[in-house]
């Protein structure tokens, strides 16, 4: 008899639980999708040189550990299933049926929903699981065919996560409805969170706030008596004293509101703490940007303080902008009473306000989740592209060995050698090569070996022919020098005005070999990877090689190009022998380095796959999320909505009106959080991308980072949309019904 009533009520509540289905089918959609590329039956062809196995088990936990968000979904929306149906368990209740038994058919009902949601979400990821695949073979540069294959430890964890989910969860509903009174049940559709004024959200976040700005001002004061210095450029004098007059401005407004409590508003007190916000923000923000600009000695600490501070304004500036958007709303509606009965704006705006008044808190903290998630949509492509376009500067050649003379404190010490044991593992292996160069790199001055100054680290030199051997190795031309001339070689990242700064101070440079000039090309900023420059710097001298023979020589490197690619394991071998005979701290200091392009590629592309798959499915986690939230709390009330719109049409207005109405009442609902959202990360983005600008010119470029945000500004969009057109049609069902 339970089991036909289990099944009765599912059939009969279908459309109840059609938002649980569909959110539910989502969240399982989602976990087998990403979850599938660690599968131990997915073996794709990416070749070689890839070992794919090496981050399969950090794919997996990363996606397990952002599933956890799931369980939060879940909760809330079999909360929302509990309220739709309280009334009908007190009518059981009432008929005399104990709410033991009333408890455990619910919890049937909602695992058989879960169940159907399981099948249909796993069938659904073996679709989408395809992108996935699709999406890594492309990392990997490797072309996709279409497979449909189902694999049984993805199902399994899938089936076991869900389960034991949607078990515990459960198992919270069933002591709920125990615990609930009849009386409860039978008005559980009419209860509302604390009202706007009663509400403690908002004073609770200022006192947080105005403790912060204390400890903002103890900070500004603290490093303006540490590190200020009159002898420091404008600029930084500015930034001193804008982190102290803002948080020092915002405790005084907060004195002065108090003084006249009786008279000024919270609006008042909110409204001003706001203006103060937001240059305080930029001041913050600053920090990290001139620490880098001014080559100031902060220290890391002190930046990611900074940067706390700067997270802590934006959470606050949401927070205001959303509960002022609600008393606006309210101003506005008492202030102009010839708009407010236009139409049916009456109507409106007490829906709005009635709503609004309640949710101050849950719209709050659905504008911070959007906005992470924006950002994480944004910034997740950014830095993949940073980083592979930087892996592209670091693994330029197959094998690359350096050393760094850094902790050596005698010059017998220094390295020699051309690293023959790598040789004899090529040998061996069978492995040919293109292109072979082995130099040194060579101090100006020999007196400079024990400057060891982060900010003043001595350039070292290469002599002609072997930087000559390097550019032909890469496809470069070559270039030439007159006697006693030199020229310039900078990294990839460094600006053309610094490069001019440097130049103008340098165009002279004395060797112990006698003094040369600089060459009428002054510099060349062609990609040669990183271990060309020495430690702290981004530019090294290129002087002829007669100069080169009578300096110093403290660092020996080695390039190598094989002519088939290096296999992994290849590559793994020779790196631990190579570890085995050069350790990265030898006993006389030197350090030894050994690079493979295979390896890093590897790492780099599994790391950055990783990373890319995180950030995505979290935030497509949290979007969904957001979107069903606010979902939810229009159809939850649609008992309510049913009820004011039937008074509507039996007063006369039409049903294109109340179409309308609708319309503009979602569109406040979801245009309010997102609008907000999308302005805070904009201004995120924006400060993100100037203080990475070189960077983005240098890895990523502008096109490739054009198309990168265009895509995730698509994606949102179409999230939106879908939520927010499901959203319209089971609103108009429900105040139709």
């Amino acid at each position: 008899m339970y089991a036909k009533l289990i099944f009765q009520n599912a059939k009969r509540s279908a459309k109840d639980y059609l938002i649980y289905i569909v959110t539910l089918t989502i969240c399982v959609t989602l976990f087998y999708a990403f979850l599938s590329i660690s599968s131990s039956y997915y073996q794709p062809d990416i070749g070689t040189a890839y070992e794919i196995t090496a981050f399969s088990d950090g794919i997996q936990l990363a996606v397990c550990a952002i599933t956890l968000l799931l369980l939060f979904l879940i909760r809330y929306v079999n909360n929302y299933m509990l309220r739709r149906r309280q009334k009908e368990f007190a009518v059981q209740s009432i008929m005399g049926m104990e709410q033991k038994t009333i408890s455990w058919l619910f919890f049937a009902e909602t695992f058989l929903m879960g169940a159907v949601s399981i099948v249909i979400g796993i069938a659904l990821g073996v679709l989408c699981s395809q992108f996935m695949s699709a999406m890594l073979l492309a990392s990997y540069g490797q072309s996709y065919e279409l497979t449909w294959t189902l694999f049984p430890d993805t199902v399994l964890w899938t089936v076991v996560f869900f389960t034991i989910s949607f078990f515990v969860v459960g198992l919270f509903n069933v002591r709920t409805i125990r615990k609930i009174k009849i009386i409860d049940m039978l008005s559980a559709d009419r209860q509302n969170e604390p009202d706007l004024k009663k509400n403690r959200f908002m004073p609770t976040i200022l006192v947080i706030y105005l403790a912060l700005s204390i400890w903002m001002l103890e900070t500004g004061i603290q490093k303006m008596i540490f590190f200020f210095d009159p002898r420091f450029a404008f600029p930084i004098h500015i930034l001193f004293w804008g982190n102290i007059m803002f948080p020092a401005l915002t405790l005084l407004w907060s004195f002065t509101w108090l003084c006249k409590k009786k008279v000024w508003t919270l609006q008042t007190l909110l409204i001003g703490l706001l203006v103060c916000t937001v240059p305080n923000t930029v001041f913050s923000a600053l920090v990290p940007v001139f620490e880098s600009k001014y080559y100031l000695t902060l220290g890391a600490g002190t930046i990611n303080q900074y940067l706390m501070f700067v997270v802590a304004d934006l959470l606050f500036l949401i927070c205001g902008i959303i509960y002022l958007s609600s008393s606006a709303i309210v101003v506005w509606k008492s202030k102009s009473p010839a708009h407010r009965y236009q139409g049916n704006n009456l109507f409106f705006f007490g829906q709005i306000i009635s709503k609004l008044s309640t949710t101050t808190k849950t719209m709050t903290l659905i504008c911070i989740t959007l906005t992470t998630a924006i950002l994480m949509f944004i910034i997740a492509p950014i830095l993949t592209e940073w980083s592979m376009g930087y892996l592209d500067s670091r693994s330029m050649y197959d094998v690359q060995i350096n050393s760094r003379y850094n902790n050596v404190d005698e010059e017998a010490d220094l390295p020699v050698g051309d690293y023959e044991l790598v040789t004899e593992f090529l040998a061996e292996e069978g492995i040919a090569t293109n292109a072979d160069c082995t130099f040194s790199l060579y101090l100006p001055n020999r007196e400079d070996f024990h400057s060891r100054v982060k900010h003043e680290f001595p350039v070292v030199a290469i002599s002609l022919s072997d930087y000559n051997a390097i550019r032909e190795m890469l496809g470069y031309k070559t270039v030439t020098l007159e006697e006693n001339e030199f020229t310039t070689q900078w990294h990839m990242a460094v600006t053309t005005d610094e490069q001019e700064e440097f130049i103008r101070s340098h165009a002279i440079v004395d060797t112990d070999a006698g003094r040369l000039t600089l060459s009428e090309q002054a510099s060349h900023q062609e990609a040669m990877g990183e271990t060309l420059y020495n430690s702290y710097t981004q530019v090294v001298y290129v002087f002829p090689d007669n100069i080169c023979q009578n300096l110093l020589s403290v660092n020996r490197n080695r390039y190598i190009q094989t002519s088939g690619e290096l296999s992994y394991s290849d590559a793994a071998a020779l790196e631990n022998k190579f570890i085995k005979a050069y350790p990265e701290l030898s006993e006389n200091g030197v350090g030894y380095y050994i690079r493979l392009s295979t390896l890093q590629v590897n790492e780099a592309k599994g790391m950055n796959f990783i990373l890319k798959t995180a950030m995505i499915y979290g935030a497509v986690v949290l979007m969904v999320i957001c979107l069903t939230i606010l979902s939810l709390q229009q159809l939850l009330d649609a008992g309510q909505y049913r009820y004011r719109f039937g008074v509507l049409r039996k007063l006369g207005v039409e049903e294109q009106d109340i179409k309308s109405l609708v319309r503009k009442q979602l569109s406040v609902w979801f245009g309010l959080p997102v609008v907000v959202s999308i302005i805070v990360s904009a201004i995120v983005v924006e400060y993100f991308l100037q203080s990475v600008s070189v960077e983005i010119s240098a890895y990523i470029g502008i096109e490739a980072l054009i198309t990168q945000v265009s895509i995730t500004i698509s994606i949102l969009i179409l999230l939106l949309l879908c939520y927010f057109l499901s959203t319209w049609i089971l609103f108009r069902r429900s105040i139709t019904e």
